[in-house]
Order: C-alpha cells, then sequence, then structure tokens
C-alpha cells in the first residue's frame, strides 16, 4: 500500500504532465449542415453596419493528392465557413467567433479564400479577443495586395504591419498564428509573413473569423493546438502539495460561471471535485474569517481566499495532523503560511474558479 506521501507525489506529477500536455481542437465541418450557422461559433460585429451572414457552404477545394489519371478530377467540394453578405458599409467588420474556448498559448491555422467584393475583398482571424473592441487581427487583402497585423483597442486600430504581396482572389491561402505568452508569429502558405511580433496588451482570448464591408470570403481546416488552460485552483493545490507533502488533504470551495453555488473546484483527489460545500465553507466565505476544528488526530483549518478587492471569494479546507495538546488557534496558526502563499497568488473569482 502506497504511503500518503508517495500517493501525493504521484498525483502531482500526473497533474504536471497533464498540464504539460499539448490539445488539439479540429472544427470538423462535415459534421455541420449546410446552409447553417456553424454551431459553437457566434456572429458579431465590430465597428458599424449590418451583422455579418455566416453560413456553411460548399466549395471547391484541392484534392490532397495528385489525381491518378488525367481524367480524374483535381478538386473535391467540401464544406466551408462562408460570410456571404454584402453590405459595404467602411468601418464594418463582421466576425464569427468561437465562444467554447479561451485560447493562451496556441497556434491556430486555416485555410482562406477571397471570393468577391467590391469595396473589399478581404479574410482574417481574430485571436485572443476579449470583446468587440478589443482583440489582435491578423486579415489578408487581395484588392491592397498585402498582409496585415493590428491590435485593436477599445475600438481603435493601431498602426498596421505587415508586407505587401498578392492575394489572388479565388486562391486557397494557407494562414498560421503562433502566440507564446506576449510573443506572436504569422505566416502565409507556410512561410513566416512578417518578423516576430511582441505585444503585452493580450495574453489569453478567444479565436474568431474575420471580413471586412462587402467581402465574401471562405474558411475551411480550422485547426488549434493549445496548451490546456488549467483554473488557478488546481495550480494552487498542486503548489501546496510539492511545497507540503505531509498534509493529509486539501479542497478548494468557490463558485464558477457555469455553477454559481459553492463546490469544490479544486482538491488533491480529483473524486472530490463537484461536491458541494458545507456549512463551515459557507460560514467562512460569509465571515471572511479562519475556521478550526479537529476530527480524531486531523486538525482541519477552514480559511477564506479574497480578490484583490479584500472580498472573500473562496474558502481553503487544509487538514492537517494534529499535534498533542494542540488548540485550534494554533492550528490556525500552523495552517497560516500555506494559505497566505495561496493568497499572494489570487486577484480575482475568475482567475481562481476558470
Amino acid at each position: 500500500m502506497k504511503s500518503p506521501v508517495r500517493a501525493f507525489t504521484t498525483l502531482v506529477a500526473c497533474w504536471m504532465t497533464a498540464a504539460a500536455a499539448g490539445a488539439e481542437r479540429t472544427f470538423d465541418l462535415t459534421t455541420e449542415t449546410v446552409g447553417k450557422p456553424p454551431r459553437g461559433w457566434r456572429s458579431t460585429l465590430a465597428g458599424t453596419g449590418s451583422p455579418g451572414d455566416w453560413h456553411v457552404v460548399l466549395d471547391d477545394a484541392p484534392t490532397l493528392f495528385a489525381p491518378f489519371s488525367t481524367n480524374a478530377p483535381a478538386t473535391r467540394k467540401i464544406p466551408v465557413i462562408a460570410q456571404l453578405s454584402q453590405d459595404p458599409t467602411d468601418e464594418r467588420f463582421p466576425l464569427l467567433v468561437y465562444d467554447n474556448e479561451v485560447y493562451r498559448d496556441f497556434t491556430l491555422s486555416l485555410r482562406f479564400k477571397t471570393v468577391a467584393g467590391k469595396v473589399e475583398q478581404m479574410a482574417g482571424v481574430v485571436f485572443r479577443l476579449q470583446d468587440e473592441r478589443n482583440f489582435y487581427v491578423v486579415r489578408a487583402s487581395s484588392l491592397g495586395r498585402n498582409l496585415r497585423f493590428y491590435r485593436v483597442a477599445e475600438g481603435v486600430r493601431d498602426q498596421p504591419l505587415g508586407p505587401t504581396l498578392e492575394i489572388p482572389l479565388g486562391t486557397w491561402h494557407q494562414l498560421s498564428v503562433e502566440c507564446r505568452g506576449n510573443r506572436i508569429r504569422l505566416r502565409l502558405d507556410d512561410k513566416d509573413a512578417m518578423p516576430e511580433i511582441t505585444d503585452n496588451s493580450y495574453l489569453e482570448g478567444k479565436i474568431g473569423l474575420w471580413t471586412k464591408s462587402d467581402a465574401v470570403s471562405h474558411f475551411t481546416d480550422i485547426r488549434v493546438n493549445f496548451t490546456p488552460r488549467e483554473p488557478q485552483a488546481r495550480a494552487l493545490v498542486r503548489d501546496v502539495l510539492q511545497r507540503y507533502p505531509r498534509i493529509k488533504a486539501i479542497r478548494v470551495f468557490s463558485t464558477t460561471s457555469q455553477r454559481p453555488d459553492l463546490h469544490v473546484i479544486a482538491a488533491d483527489d480529483d473524486r472530490h471535485l463537484g461536491q458541494p460545500g458545507g456549512k463551515y465553507e459557507k460560514q467562512c466565505i460569509d465571515q471572511n474569517l479562519p475556521l478550526a476544528g479537529a476530527s480524531g488526530k486531523i486538525a482541519i483549518v477552514t480559511y477564506p481566499l479574497q480578490d484583490r478587492n479584500g472580498d472573500p471569494i473562496a474558502a481553503v479546507r487544509l487538514e492537517l495532523e494534529r499535534r498533542k495538546g494542540q488548540s485550534n488557534a494554533e492550528a490556525v496558526a500552523r495552517a497560516r503560511p500555506i494559505l497566505q502563499r495561496m493568497q499572494a497568488q489570487v486577484t480575482s473569482l475568475k482567475d481562481l474558479s476558470e
């Protein structure tokens, strides 16, 4: 039978491996209904004018392999996401945002094609999007013969960066965006499109598709390789278990946007995740005060975590080996350095729980 210390060490190692592992999300448009918007994406608008008209349509795309004979077709019909409306408003930027995930470090790749437009013939992507007024964008223009990157902050565009080059209308192009910390790398058709960009404005956010004015554009083969985001509470628990391996148990109780009742959001044992909070955890948060008690040879300290404004947002239940003759006040004193270490890293409920 494993000792408690070895069991916790093994659990910590598993968490570290999972946190370091990458993940991939591929948007399979073959499961979507032609003529309808893709599921999980939200049509919205930056700037002025009418919203975009985003639907899945069938389009010709080159075959992945060379045909076996000269009579075999060189293209195939595949489902793509298309922006079809042609409102010519100048400062109109239809967006299609993927709402189900926030990405920090990632590589987004896709193929795009500019199809039509009298005022503009553009296609691009937004990334690390906070809302419709704050995001990064990289877009290609067939009419302007250029690729441009810029930041939008409070609805105002920065000076664009990027080269002049040909973006033929009606041709599929490969675009990729790589974000690592504050570094941004952009590639077009498997070539570096411009020097690496460094910007600290947005370190995480959503991704989306972008067009301008009356541009009709198509997108497909959308794929995101990313480092999964870990709720801060789980990182804090992992840190505590590494530094204080003799802790018997630890659980963090709080709320999330998806579940507003008090429940376990991080623990030394994943089997406790989601369990509802009890009266002591609620009392700890309501009164913003530590509580202490005992169960046999275990001392139990329940301690509040506060946001940057000093408001209680979570309760940490810490179980320690109870020393002979130890009072509740002494148990709180033993636990305080551990909890203060956690508190020093907490700023908001959103960062802690989501």
